[in-house]
């Protein structure tokens, strides 16, 4: 009696873990309002959609709906894309405040990058599908080459995260303003830009 009692309970246990198991990696592809849907309000915008903006002097931080408890010092901003359209361009001149660009797809970050990458005082961040890469490398002039950071990108759909660190309480509304002056744009397909 106590063996099919020992049985059946080790039975039950494993099912259990199993459908535990199966119900947490279930989650992410059945959520209706995952970080990509959330972002695409964003994908008309031609500079990021403010997601924690710092609170300067009487002005205090608007409540956030879904980010987790963001910190008091970063000002976020995040552009979605859909390469679908073209390739996204993410363009930011550098400051004196330390800048991040983490792009995302469905299955998480797959690059970032800092202001430490910046050339000339430029960050330049182009996400595109494997073959508008191939197209922009056949494009590519061999005397000029392109100082852009390309990246290919796992999903036609994500968004880019861009961070800006005020480490002082005077430097909020400079975070603030460099989350808002970086631009996202689509850059039209060489197809198109030959026609004109």
């Amino acid at each position: 009696m106590s063996l099919r009692l020992l049985y059946a309970t080790l039975t039950g246990l494993v099912l259990a873990g199993i459908v535990h198991i199966a119900a947490v990696m279930a989650i992410p592809r059945l959520a209706e309002a995952d970080a990509v849907s959330r972002t695409q309000a964003s994908e008309s915008l031609d500079h990021p959609q403010p997601i924690y903006t710092l609170s300067t002097g009487e002005v205090p931080s608007p409540p956030e709906a879904w980010l987790p408890i963001p910190d008091p010092a970063v000002a976020v901003g995040v552009c979605a894309y859909d390469l679908s359209d073209g390739p996204m361009r993410v363009s930011s001149r550098t400051s004196a405040l330390p800048l991040s660009l983490a792009a995302h797809g469905r299955h998480g970050a797959f690059y970032a990058v800092t202001d430490q990458a910046a050339v000339r005082g430029a960050l330049d961040l182009v996400i595109m599908t494997r073959a508008q890469f191939d197209q922009a490398l056949a494009d590519d002039d061999e005397n000029e080459p392109s100082r852009d950071v390309r990246i290919v990108a796992p999903d036609v759909r994500g968004f880019v995260v861009a961070r800006v660190i005020a480490g002082l309480p005077s430097q909020r509304p400079g975070a603030n303003e460099a989350v808002r002056a970086i631009s996202c744009t689509t850059d039209a397909p060489a197809d198109e830009t030959g026609r004109k």
